[in-house]
């Protein structure tokens, strides 16, 4: 018998737009077609008027466990995040103690395995020390390596350019890189600092997180991959010039690919007046000349990933003046409602949406059986109302910070229904089951 049958779906799926039937069995899409309702089912879902995607696989997150959960944790964290449409997610390794050894990785997949609603995968982190747990990384062991090539959060910052060389050249996975020059950065601070002190305007975080800062570090990264031929991924780009070094092409064969948050495509520098520290984060939200030109690079294709950068901080943390309060935005909850705002505005298609936050990612990072609607996958799927509308408030929000950049927005469309393995997660506004999430695997050889 088939555990769950969705009738009547408007599905979004490999770039096309069709009315059909999903069938689910033991986790997975067992069958789909035009006429499934004479399926015994255990469970029924009328989805008229709605449409079925996959759900977002986020590349990008800090979920702050283990060491700073006065911040997050994964279990709040990804409680937001399939209340958001978010189904899997790969975690970043700038926590207490830093994931830069294997044995702080299999701790972080130990609890993830324990509290996850989501689906995980989590990143070795790179330092100036570890060079030879890089090269005996086992491929399946995580998503990737990620190097901070310029700032950094948590004292990750890899600066030493003979241990840059061997990362490049002998990584067993993606690497994937935070790009900011931080000589560049620091310089900037000292010189807004004797003019302003500590309370630096808001609005100036662009003019200190710099462009040229992005430009430099991008530039060098794309240089050393090319030099080695590695597997480059850049992460978050904010920069109208950073997009000339990235190319359109079939990401399966690419070497370079490239990865924009929803922050950056949303937000731009005429927000600082309103939301200050709330979109403060590294990279910087730059002009909205970047922003325009950040979405006309998902349009061809030259950017080739949608993620979050889910970063949360306490509203108290975020009070305080421009030096003391820490970058970053929690966003997992509202990072697709922000995307489909982006669509009501004529900016990006439901077909380009769900390519670049599901199709994408399970192709860039080789994830198997996860991120398209196929038969014999994972039923890791989201049903989203794009005609009911949602007024975001604090009080809604589940990651523990208790806050979002979007407080008091209406968005013009809904998250229905997260249906994680198969499982569905969160509907009517809640979360519906405690079942926990899966560890990705990858089809890597």
């Amino acid at each position: 018998m088939t555990d769950t049958l969705i009738l009547n779906a408007k599905i979004i799926n490999q770039g096309a737009i069709y009315e059909s039937d999903v069938a689910i069995t033991d986790g997975k899409i067992s069958k789909i077609g035009k006429d499934l309702s004479s399926l015994s089912a255990k469970k029924i879902i009328d989805a008229a008027g709605l449409h079925l995607m996959p759900g977002m696989i986020d590349d990008q997150v800090h979920f702050r466990e283990p060491g700073l959960t006065h911040k997050g944790e994964i279990a709040t964290e990804s409680r937001a995040a399939v209340a958001g449409g978010i189904t899997s997610y790969m975690e970043m390794p700038n926590v207490n103690p830093l994931t830069i050894s294997y044995e702080a990785l299999e701790d972080k997949y130990q609890r993830a395995a324990q509290k996850s609603l989501a689906n995980f995968s989590f990143y070795l982190g790179a330092s100036n020390d570890n060079i030879e747990v890089i090269k005996r990384l086992d491929p399946n062991l995580a998503c990737g390596v990620k190097v901070f090539m310029g700032a950094s959060t948590g004292n990750m910052l890899v600066n030493d350019p003979l241990i840059l060389e061997q990362i490049f050249a002998s990584s067993p996975v993606l690497i994937a890189t935070h790009c900011e020059d931080t000589p560049m950065i620091t310089d900037n601070e000292a010189r807004y600092r004797a003019q302003y002190g500590e309370d630096v305007p808001m609005r100036l975080h662009p003019e200190i997180r710099s462009a040229a800062a992005c430009i430099k570090s991008s530039t060098y990264a794309v240089g050393l991959a090319k030099q080695f031929g590695s597997r480059l991924h850049v992460l978050h780009l904010t920069t109208a010039d950073e997009l000339a070094l990235f190319t359109a092409g079939d990401r399966k064969k690419k070497r370079i690919t490239a990865e924009a948050c929803v922050h950056h495509l949303f937000f731009s520098d005429k927000d600082y007046e309103t939301h200050g520290s709330l979109i403060k984060c590294n990279p910087a939200v730059k002009y909205e000349s970047d922003r325009l030109a950040l979405l006309q690079a998902l349009r061809e294709d030259r950017i080739d990933i949608v993620a979050t950068d889910h970063a949360p901080h306490t509203w108290e943390e975020k009070q305080r003046p421009y030096f003391g309060a820490p970058s970053g935005l929690p966003l997992v909850q509202d990072a697709l409602l922000s995307l489909f705002e982006l669509y009501h505005q004529g900016h990006l298609t439901l077909e380009r949406i769900v390519d670049k936050t599901s199709h994408a990612v399970a192709d860039i990072y080789n994830i198997a059986d996860r991120g398209y609607i196929e038969e014999g996958y994972w039923a890791d799927l989201v049903l989203v109302d794009l005609e009911k509308g949602i007024t975001r408030t604090n009080d809604q929000v589940l990651a523990k910070c208790g806050w979002s950049p979007f407080a008091n927005y209406h968005f013009k469309s809904s998250i229905n229904s997260t249906f994680v393995n198969g499982v569905q997660m969160y509907g009517d506004g809640k979360i519906l089951s405690d079942n926990k999430g899966m560890r990705l695997q990858f089809d890597r050889t």
